[in-house]
């Protein structure tokens, strides 16, 4: 059985995700995409064999066309989209974050427990990154013992002039966020951002940050953001346990040696960066969806997670103070 689906927000990550979606895994195919820009609903429409330009993503949702939703508007329009997809009964797909806000995200939580099944699932693609399930399969085997310390690094070339401080946090660091509750298998307990000599490249921008997290297990996690490195986009990610380390291997696919140096070829973006893992998250889900079964990737409450512990990150940074990471209660629903 395939799986007809429709897409609110055809920009960059929006064209990424239908060019996957439509002839793609398990029968998929984009059947409707809405806009606000809607000329460029038009353009992508006309490129799909089966797609149709609607007016509103609000029309998308309640077309009988449309088996299943992937919202990838801009960030404060996710909540009203997602919720409207819940109270259809039609699973979606919500790029990060789930909503700007813990509110927008409670109400999201709240309706999906009040719908009585998970209906939503939140694109944090790390979690489908080859490199990074090795990762975690070593961690979960006991390969180096019980992890102790966790040094990671979220390098970008550099950032569009609408980038803001507050997003290295927002919309940078909360990748690192989401993974290392699912890496480690704990919560956050709490989170200080520490602001270094500022790079003469980053503008008006605090960059870099380093973010350091205190797990509830006592792990502890440091993370660089850098977002004006200028040399690629770069993501490390190393384990120190009791008996050993595990790190992300180098992503460069060759190493050159030549006049005395060795080299290797740095990803230019994301897209490049997490190809694969774009490709596994979004078949992951289609065969979830397709086959009546709920899907079993970052649920609703993790996104709201991540937008909790985002907030007191960005607390910190303000404040230059250690902010404890309080949540609320966890549903039946996501235990």
């Amino acid at each position: 059985m395939g799986l007809d689906v429709g897409v609110i927000g055809v920009g960059m990550i929006g064209q990424e995700h239908v060019r996957r979606l439509d002839g793609g895994p398990g029968g998929s195919r984009v059947v409707a995409v809405a806009d606000a820009d809607a000329e460029r609903a038009a353009t992508v429409a006309a490129q799909l064999p089966a797609a149709k330009a609607l007016p509103s993503g609000e029309e998308l949702i309640a077309s009988d066309a449309v088996d299943a939703v992937v919202v990838t508007s801009w960030g404060p329009t996710h909540e009203p989209y997602v919720l409207a997809a819940v109270a259809a009964g039609k699973p979606v797909f919500c790029e990060k974050p789930l909503a700007p806000t813990q509110e927008a995200c409670r109400r999201i939580v709240a309706a999906e427990v009040a719908a009585g099944r998970r209906l939503v699932q939140v694109g944090f693609n790390r979690r489908y990154d080859p490199a990074h399930r090795a990762l975690k399969r070593a961690v979960d085997d006991g390969a180096i013992g019980a992890p102790l310390l966790v040094h990671c690094a979220h390098r970008n070339a550099s950032v569009p002039p609408h980038y803001t401080r507050d997003m290295s946090i927002a919309d940078t660091a909360i990748h690192e966020i989401d993974e290392m509750r699912w890496l480690l298998g704990t919560e956050i307990a709490a989170v200080r951002v520490l602001t270094p000599r500022r790079s003469s490249r980053g503008g008006a921008l605090q960059d870099p940050l380093l973010v350091l997290f205190e797990m509830a297990d006592g792990v502890l996690v440091d993370v660089e953001v850098s977002v004006n490195v200028h040399y690629g986009y770069e993501i490390r990610c190393e384990v120190s346990g009791e008996t050993g380390t595990v790190e992300l291997a180098e992503p460069a696919p060759v190493t050159i040696r030549r006049e005395g140096t060795v080299a290797g070829l740095v990803p230019g973006d994301w897209r490049e960066r997490f190809a694969l893992s774009y490709d596994v998250e979004l078949r992951e889900w289609v065969d979830a969806v397709a086959g009546g079964r709920p899907p079993q990737g970052p649920s609703a409450w993790d996104g709201h997670v991540a937008q909790v512990v985002s907030d007191a990150a960005l607390q910190s940074l303000h404040t230059g103070s250690r902010v404890a990471v309080e949540l609320p209660e966890q549903p039946a629903l996501y235990r």
